[in-house]
């Protein structure tokens, strides 16, 4: 009975924690990398849609089992694809949270220092990485949140002494998303080595071989070392994070100084007789300088460029999380204790600062966009509408940089009007970047949208020559002679005749 209790104690603790880190970060589906993941559910379900332009979400996706699980998921229960991705949020966060839970058991003995560590986190899941362009969890269901679920279980089940179950679940997080799985097994096979006696042989041991084996494995990797197309290093240059050398300042710090607190900390904890801290913090500590290593490596050579997208500083992603995990049970273990004003100060000020940035950064939306909400942001209206009244085969151009447009807030037009639309410069250059091949069709359709904001009449029916599109979403008032169907304050869609 006492164990029950104790169990249901903690299990509505996790769930309101999870659901406190869901309001402060609140919930915008298709935003981001949703223009790709929502779209290839949307088309797993019904093929009919995106007759034009599917090669822009499909072809990154083969490599991850994501899209197809959750259509899977819809087929199955005939749950609404606007519910699953809510429902399937909801349980990521709340699978991270119990996750960092179950580590944070196994450092601190302290029970307030396990509940001020899952607060914040739970606070801070839209805390930035240092220069890698990733929040810690993003504000719609992503697979990055699931794999980091799966990947932060199996690092308690290797706390705990289950290595075989950690296998299983890094097995699952790669299906969801390879790379931050790649991350995950680096990390654990650290891990293991530090909860393994004698560890400084073992790190002693490895660092000589190891380094030369992993170098050795990009070897047969023939096509590292051919010359990238000039279309695709336009790209590339796009994004200015691939660039590890052209980091500023402050983004280094951010890299390197989570690195040197897990070290003093191993010292102290080591100092303190707490050997598990120890053992996890220096764990942190070596994966951190392996992978700064490594990406060092991969980015510092011309030759290696086509290894940029792999973007390796993402390792950082982990160290984050651990980073704020251990920050806040040391929080809870020395300062907060068991004063509830202080508890109260804490939660308000981690939380409150947190909520106020997502409301500035989504500052013309919903704080949560729940299923079925008529939007208040003109783009999602203007979505809206089209999804619902226009032909499953139209074929969209837009402003190819709408994206960045004022209160549009980075909401795909591909994901949430499910209609084609001729290749965009924001979203569609980081596929490109992924997926070299499209390079060329992703040049002539932008180049072809230069100029979008000074369009006349005679530049649609150019597009409508030669690509096939038939309508447009532009500003209202519209361009004169274009047949339109509906406009709000902002926008207007119309045909082109």
């Amino acid at each position: 009975m006492v164990l029950t209790r104790k169990f249901l104690v903690n299990l509505l603790l996790v769930i309101g924690f999870t659901m406190l880190g869901f309001g402060v970060m609140g919930y915008h589906p298709g935003v981001e990398d949703d223009a790709m993941y929502l779209s290839a559910i949307k088309s797993d379900l019904n093929p009919a849609l995106y007759p034009h332009d599917a090669d822009f979400f499909r072809l990154q996706l083969q490599a991850t089992f994501f899209d197809k699980w959750v259509a899977g998921f819809v087929h199955l229960t005939g749950i609404s694809i606007a519910t699953t991705e809510l429902l399937w949020q909801l349980a990521s966060i709340g699978l991270i949270l119990f996750a960092c839970w179950s580590i944070a058991r196994r450092l601190f003995a302290e029970q307030r220092a396990h509940w001020a560590g899952v607060a914040m986190v739970a606070a801070m899941f839209t805390l930035p990485v240092s220069g890698t362009a990733l929040y810690l969890a993003d504000q719609h269901l992503h697979p990055r949140n699931v794999a980091t679920a799966l990947i932060l279980l199996a690092v308690s089940r290797i706390l705990a002494g289950k290595r075989w179950h950690a296998v299983l679940l890094l097995l699952l997080a790669f299906l969801m998303h390879p790379i931050m799985a790649a991350m995950g097994i680096s990390f654990c096979f650290f891990l293991a080595i530090a909860l393994s006696e004698p560890v400084h042989a073992r790190f002693r041991s490895w660092r000589g071989a190891r380094r030369t084996s992993a170098l050795a494995a990009f070897v047969p990797l023939g096509w590292i070392f051919e010359p990238p197309s000039p279309v695709w290093k336009k790209a590339l240059d796009t994004r200015t994070y691939y660039y590890l050398y052209k980091w500023q300042w402050y983004e280094w710090l951010g890299a390197l100084a989570p690195l040197f607190l897990f070290w003093l900390l191993c010292r102290v904890a080591r100092r303190r007789g707490e050997t598990v801290l120890a053992r996890f913090a220096l764990a942190v500590f070596a994966y951190g300088v392996f992978q700064q290593a490594v990406a060092m490596l991969m980015l510092g050579f011309p030759s290696l460029v086509r290894l940029t997208p792999l973007q390796p500083m993402r390792y950082l992603h982990l160290v984050y999380f651990f980073l704020a995990l251990t920050a806040g049970c040391l929080l809870g273990k020395y300062l907060l204790k068991a004063s509830v004003w202080r508890w109260a100060v804490f939660l308000l000020i981690v939380n409150g600062s947190m909520f106020a940035a997502q409301r500035a950064e989504f500052s013309s939306s919903q704080h949560i966009e729940w299923p079925g909400r008529e939007p208040s942001n003109p783009w999602l209206q203007a979505f809206a509408w089209i999804r619902a009244n226009t032909p499953t085969n139209a074929y969209f151009a837009l402003d190819p940089r709408y994206l960045e447009a004022p209160d549009e807030d980075y909401h795909s037009f591909r994901a949430l009007a499910e209609r084609s639309q001729l290749a965009d410069a924001i979203k569609d250059t980081a596929v490109v970047t992924q997926v070299p091949e499209l390079g060329p069709a992703w040049d002539r359709q932008v180049e072809a949208q230069k100029g979008w904001k000074n369009f006349h009449l005679a530049d649609f029916e150019r597009l409508r020559t030669e690509f096939g599109v038939d309508w447009v979403l532009v500003s209202f008032p519209p361009p004169a002679g274009l047949a339109c169907r509906w406009h709000n304050d902002t926008l207007s869609v119309c045909e082109i005749p």
